[in-house]
């Protein structure tokens, strides 16, 4: 069995003549935090959906627990263990908070088509379980009193942590989360941190960020993967990546000087 939850093992991409990953690799161990940073256009989220089978690999390969995924249909790969957040959040806005949950847990049904349209006891019992099941979510994340809001009208540290309760039902074993604090105040920044390291503990979660917010990467992140044009420019322990002076260059020092 491999040490690690999760591996990308020398990935590239290309999207016509635009290089977006090229030959990156990063390893994710049980139960820890890392992140990915640098500069806009660097191929971070690209990584995420190349983890998540968005986008084909051109090459390499992503191992979740030694098992390769590469490949392999969105759907399977999130019922393999790998959930994932947004950059620009992405919710239901037909759908109350509580049913937006809910989406993510209808594959999970244990009742059959035929339960469902003469509405059975086990469709019913099904829909009981869920509606429980997703408001236990609600209440990891605090949103328990906003199950039957309209999520455009929740704040946006609100509509962040509704997407991190949606990623929740599938009972990852990664969660890959898309520069949550984008949008958060510094209150709601701390707030986050917070409760991402609550659930990291409740539910031994393997975590990756991508994230521009410095104070959540230093804070919260045991190994750190710089990117530049696709390309891993360095990698480490986050004292070590915040005093690289490539890294100064290349990301840190543009976020200072705007």
């Amino acid at each position: 069995m491999s040490e690690w939850v999760l591996e990308a093992r020398h990935i590239s991409k290309r999207f016509g003549g635009v290089q977006a990953v090229q030959d990156f690799s990063l390893h994710l161990p049980q139960g820890g935090i890392i992140s990915i940073i640098g500069p806009n256009g660097a191929g971070k989220t690209t990584v995420f959906n190349l983890i998540t089978g968005v986008y084909p690999l051109d090459s390499g390969e992503i191992l979740l627990k030694g098992e390769q995924i590469s490949g392999l249909p969105q759907h399977v790969i999130t019922r393999k263990g790998i959930a994932r957040t947004f950059q620009n959040i992405r919710l239901f806005l037909g759908l109350n908070v509580l049913e937006n949950v809910l989406t993510a847990l209808d594959p999970d049904g244990s009742y059959s088509f035929l339960d469902a349209v003469l509405q059975l006891p086990p469709k019913k019992r099904g829909e009981r379980d869920s509606k429980s099941r997703g408001m236990e979510l609600l209440r990891m994340v605090g949103l328990e009193p906003y199950a039957g809001e309209q999520p455009a009208n929740l704040p946006y540290g609100l509509q962040r942590k509704l997407e991190i309760a949606r990623a929740l039902a599938a009972k990852p074993k990664v969660l890959l989360l898309d520069e949550p604090a984008a949008g958060l105040n510094p209150r709601e920044v701390q707030d986050f941190i917070e409760l991402v390291y609550r659930l990291h503990q409740d539910h031994s979660l393997s975590i990756i960020l991508i994230e521009h917010r410095m104070q959540v990467v230093m804070e919260m992140s045991d190994w750190i993967y710089v990117m530049n044009f696709g390309k891993l420019l360095a990698e480490g322990l986050p004292t070590e990546v915040q005093k690289n002076p490539e890294v100064i260059k290349a990301y840190i020092g543009e976020e200072e000087s705007c």
